[in-house]
């Protein structure tokens, strides 16, 4: 079979695939662990180059096409962030090191055994997963549905009109839809099997798979979608193709079946058979509300909303110099963005110098990052919060007490039970959706860590070239990274209750990576700084804040 001509990378090396030892999984969770993939890349252009000199004449194909990856490769060296920061580079990434390594082993034979001693010995690098492939894909169709980004843009390699990447073939279109129809997300499998027919009819190219192939999985995703009758149509196209194939042979009188049926049923319900109307099932007040904060929380995350007139006529930035001594010495920049609840931002408050030694200090201990089970109280990995994340501690650099020591002054509140500096890189289209940082009262957290958590402070350690903003799904309002800024709020009301109005949440990176690190501050020696009042909210009630409204373009 002859490799892809038109894939973006490095397909080629799919015979090492199947004879490599893999690592752990949860790569696609943290863009600075997809960094490693690159040293994996290399080392194995670098044992493919020396193959193919062995074997100069049976694999001159691989090597002129060897030639094309090595360059790609060298576009991502030229700078890593921001290629590893284009959603599709790291989802093509991930995929020929993984399905394409698959493919090719299957197409060489001979010499596997050579290649076999090289890459064995090779203890040092890593191998993604099918789930970080499977992770990977979900990232994109993430993307794709926050920022309403068309799949032939993205297959063409444009995010919201830019052109960031090598457009992808047919066999990186196949892959994605093949991972989401594994995930069983059928409605984004069948777009990208739509998206990679239309490439594999334009495409003069050999693949491991064949068009009745991805016709099978359009057919038979309109079908689990509950479109019969397309399911049918797709499927009498298969058979136009491949008209041997086994399965659509007997795909077709079930689905003719099936439609028939349908069409008896509304006869019946036209001529009044069947009885009175079913009542249809009113959704939950949880569930409209969940699907009401969903609109809202991507509108904001494509910063479609502003704050409100009433708000944002009263904002203003000024020079922070009380809360301690050393800020009439350096006083702070401080930006409001908005009023009650308090949203404040610091400007210029963590150095260069200190973002490159916190990120130097957290990437040897990153794991997936967790949340509180509000059942247990345990900390789990959850679908909603793709990121890695790490814990520093004061005692371990002074860079890392400095850091607490400006959070007191900024905010003027104790450290005395402040949690340990969480240092957290963002993955591929990473994100959290919308959350307290607070524990509500049937939550079983911080009971053992000097009360709630009464402020937060986000620091953001990366500018972020699209996407990636927090955003406050109760009050209309988008902070995007701004590069050595913080964010800072309280989370409870001064009678101690939570304040339902903080809600917010992490949108989606759609180019470049995202780094930030927070301070959470709790209850504890905080009596006599931010004495308590008889101010009360009840439990899952949001007080009356100023309604958001779209923004208007001039």
């Amino acid at each position: 079979m002859v490799p892809n001509l038109n894939l973006l990378h490095v397909i080629c090396f799919a015979l090492l695939f199947g004879l490599c030892v893999r690592t752990h999984a949860e790569l696609f969770t943290a863009i600075a662990d997809v960094e490693h993939l690159l040293e994996t890349h290399k080392r194995i252009i670098d044992d493919l180059d020396f193959y193919i000199e062995k074997e100069e004449k049976r694999l001159s194909t691989l090597k002129r096409h060897l030639n094309l990856y090595r360059k790609e490769h060298e576009k991502a060296m030229e700078d890593i962030p921001n290629y590893l920061g284009n959603p599709i580079n790291a989802f093509t990434l991930i995929k020929r090191l993984t399905t394409d390594l698959d493919h090719i082993e299957d197409s060489i034979k001979i010499g596997t055994e050579y290649t076999k001693n090289i890459t064995m010995n090779h203890t040092d690098v890593k191998y993604p997963t099918l789930e970080d492939l499977a992770g990977a894909a979900q990232a994109l169709t993430r993307l794709q549905e926050t920022y309403h980004l068309d799949v032939k843009d993205l297959s063409e390699g444009k995010l919201n009109g830019v052109i960031y990447s090598t457009p992808m073939s047919a066999g990186d279109c196949y892959e994605l839809g093949r991972a989401l129809y594994n995930e069983k997300d059928y409605k984004n499998a069948r777009a990208w099997m739509h998206e990679a027919l239309r490439k594999y009819k334009e495409e003069n190219t050999t693949y491991s798979f064949k068009e009745s192939d991805i016709l099978e999985y359009i057919g038979f995703s309109y079908y689990l979608l509950g479109d019969t009758r397309n399911a049918l149509e797709w499927t009498h196209k298969l058979l136009a193709v491949d008209p041997a194939h086994p399965r659509a042979k007997g795909n077709i009188p079930h689905y003719q079946k099936s439609i028939a049926e349908e069409e008896l049923r509304l006869r019946k319900e036209r001529r009044g058979e069947t009885g009175a109307e079913p009542e249809q099932e009113k959704p939950a007040p949880s569930t409209e509300y969940g699907q009401k904060e969903r609109k809202a929380y991507e509108a904001l995350c494509r910063g479609e909303v502003d704050v409100p007139l009433e708000i944002s006529k009263k904002l203003t930035c000024r020079y922070l110099t009380e809360n301690h001594p050393f800020l009439r010495l350096a006083p702070i920049k401080m930006e409001m963005m908005y009023l009650n609840p308090d949203i404040v931002i610091f400007h210029d408050v963590i150095s260069d110098g200190e973002i490159e030694t916190v990120k130097r200090m957290a990437r040897p201990r990153f794991k997936r990052a967790v949340v509180h089970d509000p059942k247990t109280g345990e900390l789990v990995p959850a679908h909603y919060r793709i990121s890695k994340s790490a814990w520093l501690r004061d005692g371990e650099a002074e860079t890392i007490a400095r850091i607490t020591r400006r959070v007191s002054h900024m905010t003027g509140l104790s450290m005395d039970s402040a949690e340990e500096l969480q240092v957290v890189n963002y993955g591929i289209g990473g994100h959290y959706e919308p959350h307290y940082d607070f524990a509500r009262k049937r939550e079983n957290a911080f009971a053992k860590q000097g009360g709630n958590r009464i402020a937060t402070v986000l620091f953001y350690m990366s500018d972020v070239a699209q996407g990636g903003a927090t955003v406050f799904t109760e009050l209309g309002l988008s902070v995007f990274p701004v590069k050595r800024a913080a964010a800072f709020w309280m989370n409870l009301h001064p009678s101690g209750e939570g304040d339902f109005a903080t809600r917010h949440a992490a949108c989606p990176v759609l180019q470049g990576s995202k780094w930030v690190c927070n301070k959470w501050l709790h209850q504890g020696g905080q009596e006599l700084l931010k004495p308590c009042n008889l101010e009360y909210q009840k439990e899952g009630i949001i007080r009356q804040i100023p309604r958001p409204v779209p923004k208007t373009y001039r």
